[in-house]
């Protein structure tokens, strides 16, 4: 599975990195891309082909998080997931669903994920990423 993190805090990239590294290493089929912000995630989304895109809704170079979600989800066929911070969360993504795009039902709130856990558990994190894959065929059902 390709996955694009678009995630702006350095210590949070750092831990998401250890943990798809850990993942490799355990031959878990995961290759983990990190964006630091809004332009680098679209340039990234321009020139590879991702299975799942996790969006931080507060960027730098985004002001608006409804937006942000809206210009990403229009620049491919990949499945979204919101992981943020952002009080808005839930809305956002339900708005997005609403509008057509293959988005998680559920938003996660960043500051709940077990990071540590995924870097010393990298199938975990493993199974955290199918998960926000596979609600997908929970809604259907």
């Amino acid at each position: 599975m390709k996955v694009l993190w678009v995630e702006d805090h350095h210590r949070a990239q750092e831990m998401l990195m250890i943990a798809g590294t850990k993942a490799v290493r355990k031959r878990i089929q995961l290759d983990l891309v990190i964006a630091a912000n809004l332009m680098e995630a679209e340039r990234r989304i321009r020139f590879e082909k991702f299975d799942l895109v996790v969006l931080d809704l507060r960027l730098p170079d985004s002001f608006d998080e409804t937006m942000t979600l809206t210009r990403v989800a229009s620049m491919g066929k990949f499945r979204m997931a919101v992981v943020s911070a952002s009080e808005n969360r839930d809305a956002v993504a339900k708005a997005a669903i609403a509008a057509g795009c293959d988005c998680a039902p559920t938003a996660i709130a960043k500051e709940s994920l077990p990071f540590n856990r995924f870097i010393q558990r990298p199938e975990e994190f493993y199974e955290f990423l199918q998960s926000l894959m596979n609600e997908k065929a929970t809604e259907a059902a």
